[in-house]
């Protein structure tokens, strides 16, 4: 089981930068898939950015794409969201997630998908006021 612990969301002005942070426990952080997702109030939980278990390939929701930035430490076991230009509508409460049974690439639509990851965090809100 990997524990995941996110930081970094708070309450923010409509056009100002966060940048969240997840630290991930585990002896092979690097063979881990890693995805951010986001649920808004009365919302389902919606993919939002992934990267693969080696960084070399990352991929966005629309919503974001252009805007948020995902990353990887491997040597802090710890990956990032990178959110500039924040909009009301990126209020949520945001999620890191793992997928431990790596290192594995998938088929790109695949990392959008919630079942890929079997590891959640308890996440961190985001509100972006107008």
């Amino acid at each position: 089981q990997v524990q995941l612990v996110e930081s970094g969301g708070g309450l923010v002005q409509a056009g100002v930068s966060l940048r969240l942070s997840c630290a991930a426990s585990g002896r092979t952080f690097g063979s881990y898939t890693m995805g951010w997702f986001r649920q808004a109030p009365g919302k389902e939980r919606e993919f939002v950015a992934a990267i693969t278990y080696s960084g070399s390939a990352t991929y966005y929701a629309d919503s974001v794409k252009g805007r948020f930035t995902i990353s990887r430490d491997n040597a802090k076991n710890t990956v990032y969201l990178q959110m500039n230009n924040l909009k009301p509508e990126d209020t949520a409460v945001y999620y890191c997630a793992a997928d431990d049974r790596g290192p594995v690439y998938y088929s790109p639509s695949s990392y959008s998908k919630v079942t890929v990851y079997d590891n959640w965090g308890q996440g961190t809100q985001v509100t972006v006021s107008s």
